[in-house]
């Protein structure tokens, strides 16, 4: 019998948890650091080249006309989580240990998930090409928006990251490039990457695994666990909470004050409210030094886990309240 976490906990968290327990207790040093370090590098490009890969460009054509729906997700994405990323910063100054709250501000700067949008927006019956479009198109701008709103926001803050002329040329070999020639390989690659989709799922967790455990490796070497208190942790806790309860009304009150159908809204909430893991991870490791990269992953990593079991109850309420004629696949308006 299948074992479930309990909570509803997503089973991968359980095995980030185990990743950074591991590299709590037996961090690479000197040699192993370095050889971890190039592997990081490698595991990060090949990441993306898969996320270029699976990138359809059907469904960015297929929902592309509802530009106002995906006006509307964009701007939640990476114009109001960075603001209110902002605040939360200023908030926690003082309170919590300075590289957590700059992880607090670097979430709010990724863009959307996929996966997880598009089927939280499939179970609660709203309009799922939309919800495709959108999120892919998030996570496309995100590699140029995000790395721009790092070094604008955070800067010398987040200690030694921005947009200097070394990560321009990081970010072009380990992300951009990757992530085009993936998608260029598509017709070639498409028909091998659905027909081995639970292998490609397990390199590609696995990559994020090996970029967490490298990053939390030498933010332990640093002492990362002498500056973080159980305090720390509770109160980024608060302010994930905080953050998503914002963002989700937001999106909710946005939706209907500018009109949108119910199936419109549900993809407006789902992908506008998401912050993604997959990329976070690859891209804290491209921007920022790797002993400060511990440090600024932990609150994405605890609010991917909210974020996760907010939408679920959401999506299966938004699903028991749905009329009857309702489908997942609206047209855009």
């Amino acid at each position: 019998m299948r074992l479930k976490p309990p909570f509803g906990l997503d089973p991968f968290l359980l095995i980030l948890l185990a990743d950074v327990a591991t590299a709590s207790l037996l961090p690479c040093r000197g040699a192993a650091a370095t050889a971890f370090g190039w592997l990081s590098s490698a595991v990060i490009a090949l990441l993306f080249f898969l996320h270029g890969a699976k990138l359809s460009r059907e469904a960015i054509w297929g929902g592309i006309g509802h530009w106002r729906l995906h006006l509307v997700v964009a701007a939640a994405t990476f114009v109001l989580f960075p603001m209110l990323g902002l605040i939360l910063r200023a908030l926690g100054s003082g309170w919590i240990e300075p590289g957590m709250t700059a992880g607090v501000l670097f979430l709010c700067l990724l863009p959307s998930t996929v996966q997880s949008s598009i089927a939280f927006t499939s179970i609660a019956r709203g309009n799922t090409p939309a919800a495709v479009c959108s999120a892919t198109l998030s996570n496309m701008l995100g590699i140029f928006i995000t790395p721009v709103l790092v070094g604008l926001l955070m800067g010398a803050r987040a200690q030694g990251g921005g947009v200097s002329l070394h990560s321009i040329e990081a970010i072009a070999l380990q992300l951009l490039a990757p992530f085009i020639a993936g998608h260029l390989s598509r017709p070639l690659t498409f028909k091998l990457l659905d027909r081995y989709k639970p292998i490609v799922n397990v390199v590609d967790r696995g990559s994020i695994l090996v970029v967490i455990y490298t990053a939390f490796s030498a933010a332990v070497v640093e002492g990362i666990w002498r500056k973080l208190s159980a305090g720390d942790l509770v109160l980024v806790l608060v302010l994930c909470a905080a953050l998503l309860a914002v963002v989700m009304s937001a999106t909710t009150w946005a939706a209907r004050a500018l009109g949108f159908s119910r199936e419109d809204e549900i993809a407006i909430v789902f992908c506008g409210s998401k912050k993604s893991l997959a990329s976070g991870v690859p891209m804290a490791g491209v921007l920022f030094p790797a002993a400060a990269v511990g440090a600024l992953i932990v609150p994405l990593m605890l609010f991917h886990q909210m974020q996760l079991m907010v939408c679920a109850v959401l999506a299966r309420r938004y699903a028991a309240t749905a009329p009857a004629n309702t489908g997942s696949s609206s047209a855009p308006a």
